[in-house]
């Protein structure tokens, strides 16, 4: 296996399931993994946006950690959530997460103010340096004011411990932007916002992605017949499985998630306050996407 593909695949955003009076409820995350990694994911990843690391504190993050790499034990790659609004707490979590034994960071920026990109690009080189493990880049203009651009994509690509990129702009264009501009330094991920399928073709390794959590073996069949380079099958498949990111991308995406999860019986809790829980509708356009796919 090449070296730049020792992450890979459909690697779950997992969520962060809270027990009644809001502490994480490791026995329905490790319930939760252990499930995930029967199914046959490449990966898991803790505290990414489905994770609701925004509202967690330190001692709840660490909890999420350490509860998903012990269910992993070793046969999947974690790769763990990092995000901060300053660059010395992220080195701490980056610190932390490696001492309890992740394979690997996922590295966010969240921002108050604007940040100047010769300090966004110092917040990720930061991270990176803080440990031995490889890093994977998050950008998501929705959500984070201080975006990646292209040109800061390029300079972290040069950081030998940043490997990889996840892109969630919807953008395709971008990701080919970022494979031209980075000569195979960095392997790039897309998101639930991305038709995958399009972005194995230009040559991206994989997906991360909330929604996986619910379709995790429809998930894999359609990489692996990427992978084959069966494009006929594997983009019939991905129009059904478009669905799901149709109606999921119409709500608060831990929210949608954890609601699928417990159709199919894993109660995870709802999302953190303020969020809200979904609907009764908004719960049944989940059912009807799911069962459309065969994941109910």
């Amino acid at each position: 296996m090449n070296e730049r593909e020792t992450f890979r695949g459909s690697v779950p955003y997992l969520v962060s399931p809270f027990t009644s009076d809001g502490e994480i409820d490791r026995a329905a995350l490790g319930q939760l993994s252990e499930h995930l990694i029967a199914q046959g994911v490449h990966g898991l990843t803790p505290l990414g946006s489905t994770g609701e690391f925004a509202y967690l504190d330190f001692a709840r993050r660490e909890a999420v950690v350490e509860t998903v790499v012990e269910a992993a034990a070793g046969r999947v790659p974690v790769i763990a959530g990092v995000a901060s609004t300053t660059t010395p707490d992220a080195v701490a979590q980056a610190r932390r997460w490696r001492d309890i034994g992740v394979d690997g960071i996922l590295a966010i920026l969240e921002a108050y103010f604007p940040v100047p990109e010769d300090r966004v690009v110092d917040y990720f080189a930061a991270i990176a340096d803080a440990t031995e493990l490889p890093v994977t880049l998050y950008a998501n203009p929705t959500f984070q004011r201080s975006d990646l651009s292209l040109a800061a994509i390029e300079r972290l690509s040069h950081h030998p411990n940043i490997r990889y990129i996840k892109d969630a702009s919807t953008n395709t264009g971008r990701l080919l932007s970022i494979m031209n501009l980075t000569e195979g330094r960095l392997g790039v991920f897309a998101a639930s916002s991305h038709i995958t399928a399009a972005v194995m073709l230009i040559g991206g390794l994989g997906w991360m992605a909330g929604p996986s959590c619910l379709i995790p073996g429809q998930s894999i069949r359609l990489y692996e017949l990427c992978r084959a380079k069966e494009w006929g099958a594997a983009m019939a498949l991905q129009r059904d499985l478009w669905s799901v990111n149709q109606a999921f991308a119409r709500f608060n995406l831990a929210a949608a998630v954890k609601a699928g999860l417990k159709l199919q019986g894993f109660d995870c809790g709802d999302p953190a306050p303020p969020q809200t829980k979904l609907s009764a509708a908004e719960v049944e356009v989940v059912r009807e996407a799911l069962v459309r796919v065969g994941a109910l």
